[in-house]
């Protein structure tokens, strides 16, 4: 039989999409399951502040700005490494990051004074900020647009069970293990090397690598380029150039602002100086859990939500989300501190605030194509993260004047109730 036969085509071509979807399916599985440790090594500041603060008397104050300092320079970091994914690859990006990252947590865990700690969690703010546009890459390349609002809430939901591992770690290591804080930043980023292996040896960067053809473009209109691929200058006009940019980079900006006045300063509120004697019904290390849990099965849920209900519109279900993230956090400041229903509310907080996450990432790829899918992706969580770096040293005054930590739920309900009215100015 001739091999150009439709019989033998046939099946060179279903051999093809199997082989295709097989590696599809790794890029998925390997990407979210590497960058569910990275927060490992970002998001357990929270529970080494008592500690901190007693070995070296800082304010909240000071701690609010070592928190910024991260979150500004992962927010520079993201407009440099989103372009570097696109350029370099995600995979190579996303493992350097996770092994500097974990020699920056090591790095702070010797410190001594603020300018230290500052320093040193800057850094580490940088080496995490390879992570999350180039793994966007990534799953870009192999992920058409039909196939979004799934992709990006695994990948986000993901991200938010990291930082279910980001605060269980901490738990035990210093509730379990009666470890010194120091050890929060010595023992829980280790887990990035696991995600790092997995990548390394699971994933392929891109179907042309495998000598399968490229996923399907996007519908986003982008300039035409040899190869499919666009220069760096070409990228950031693309990108820079688009006013929806804006509109989202503001919405998503309050967005992480009400999320990390959660992460970081929840632990705070529950936990504090005496949380060991606390009788709170329920053990105060155990109801901060409640906040990630959430945060997790809400990104999981609001692009699928968007793609099932609503037809693709995704700023429709960011708005909804943002409404009742809204209406949660004012509820939180009228519950009593350790009851059954304020772990209720806590996990239905984590879940409204950081649920459009996916959507949000989701609309990069949307607007502006695979061709610039890192890049995007990488000026946005810039935008982003410098709302939340803002936010981390105000909300520290704030506390430290007024004494009572309970003013995070107010300040968390107004930037989700800001969100919300940016969002209703988004189009796909």
């Amino acid at each position: 039989m001739p091999s150009d036969t439709p019989d033998v085509l046939d099946y060179q071509l279903s051999r093809h999409e199997t082989t295709r979807a097989q590696y599809r399916w790794r890029a998925l599985i390997g990407v979210t399951f590497c960058y569910l440790f990275y927060y490992t090594g970002r998001q357990t500041l929270g529970f080494a502040v008592a500690g901190i603060q007693h070995d070296f008397g800082l304010s909240k104050y000071e701690i609010g700005w070592i928190s910024a300092t991260m979150l500004w320079c992962y927010a520079g970091g993201q407009f440099v490494n989103g372009n570097l994914g696109d350029k370099l690859g995600g995979k190579t990006m996303m493992i350097a990051g996770a092994v500097l990252s974990l020699a920056a947590n090591w790095l702070f865990s010797f410190g001594h004074g603020f300018v230290f700690f500052l320093l040193a969690w800057g850094l580490n703010g940088f080496f995490q900020s390879m992570g999350f546009a180039p793994g966007s890459r990534l799953l870009s390349n192999w992920w058409d647009d039909r196939h979004r609002g799934f992709v990006y809430g695994v990948y986000v939901g993901f991200s938010g069970f990291s930082s279910v591992l980001a605060y269980i770690l901490p738990v035990l290591i210093l509730g379990t293990l009666h470890l010194g804080w120091v050890w929060i930043f010595r023992l829980a980023p280790l887990s990035m090397l696991l995600g790092a292996l997995v990548l390394l040896c699971f994933v392929a960067e891109r179907p042309e690598d495998k000598h399968l053809p490229a996923s399907e473009p996007s519908g986003a209109a982008a300039p035409a380029s040899p190869g499919d691929e666009l220069s760096s200058a070409q990228r950031y006009r693309l990108v820079l150039g688009n006013w929806k940019l804006y509109i989202t980079g503001l919405a998503i900006g309050l967005q992480n602002a009400a999320r990390y006045a959660l992460v970081v300063w929840v632990p705070v509120h529950f936990l504090g100086m005496d949380w060991k004697t606390s009788s709170s019904l329920i053990d105060p290390k155990w109801i901060t859990i409640a906040l990630p849990v959430g945060m997790a099965l809400g990104s999981l849920s609001n692009s699928w939500i968007s793609d099932v209900l609503f037809q693709g519109k995704r700023y429709v279900a960011i708005v909804w989300y943002m409404v009742l993230a809204c209406a949660t956090a004012v509820w939180m400041m009228f519950v009593p501190h350790g009851s059954l229903l304020g772990v209720a509310l806590l996990f239905l907080c984590g879940f409204f605030v950081f649920g459009p996450a996916s959507s949000f990432w989701a609309l990069c790829p949307d607007i502006f194509g695979r061709r610039a899918a890192g890049t995007a992706t990488g000026v946005l969580n810039t935008m982003s993260y410098a709302f939340a770096g803002i936010g981390e040293p105000a909300i520290g005054h704030v506390i430290d004047a007024t004494g009572h930590t309970t003013i995070i739920f107010p300040i968390v309900a107004g930037l989700c109730a800001g969100s919300a009215l940016m969002s209703m100015l988004i189009r796909r």
